[in-house]
This record gives C-alpha cells, sequence and structure tokens, in this order.
C-alpha cells in the first residue's frame, strides 16, 4: 500500500515503513504526527484519486530526528568586471518514519 502527501509545499510518494526527511516541523523527537492531505491511496489494482483530496485518508509517521542537509554552495560570478559573491546554505529538516497508513 502506498500513499502520495503534501507537506511543506512538495509532494510525497510513501509506504508503510519508509524513512523520509521532509521541511523542518516544529515537533519534538518521538512524537507522531497526522497527515491529512492525502492525494492518492494506492493498493495494487485498487487506486483512490483525490479530488483534490482523498476524503476520510491519513498517514501516520513519528519524528525520528531533527537536522540539517549538506551545504549548498552559491556562487555569482560577472566575468570581466572583477566580481564575484559566495553564499552558503544549509536547509532544516526532519527526518520522520511512516507507521501507518489509513484510507
Amino acid at each position: 500500500m502506498y500513499a502520495v502527501i503534501v507537506t511543506g509545499g512538495k509532494q510525497y510518494k510513501v509506504t508503510e515503513g519508509e524513512f523520509l526527511k521532509v521541511e523542518k516541523l516544529e515537533l519534538a523527537t518521538g512524537t507522531a504526527v497526522t497527515f491529512d492531505r492525502v492525494l492518492l491511496i494506492g493498493n495494487g489494482d485498487d487506486v483512490q484519486i483525490g479530488a483534490p483530496v482523498v476524503e476520510g485518508a491519513k498517514v501516520v509517521a513519528e519524528v525520528i530526528a531533527q537536522g540539517r542537509h549538506d551545504k549548498v554552495t552559491i556562487i555569482k560570478f560577472r566575468r570581466r568586471k572583477h566580481h564575484m559573491k559566495r553564499q552558503g546554505h544549509r536547509q532544516w529538516y526532519t527526518e520522520i518514519k511512516i507507521t501507518g497508513i489509513q484510507a
């Protein structure tokens, strides 16, 4: 069984028991979180597509850890103008484990 959920402005295809890094959620480690915005649920040939969400469906997950991704380096360079600008960014994430999908 799999589902497509929306969190942090992004869509994720999830299955039960999967570990996933999503945009930061302000929750403590070990807390259960429920995702109500489920766009699609599939179980073999049986697929339910929402308009825009599947009514009564939810995905339950547990918060495993909070962290930051690797650094992304941004370089802006103007040739022949003696100009270069460097900047770095590390995005926060929340690692979750999908514990259940309910249709």
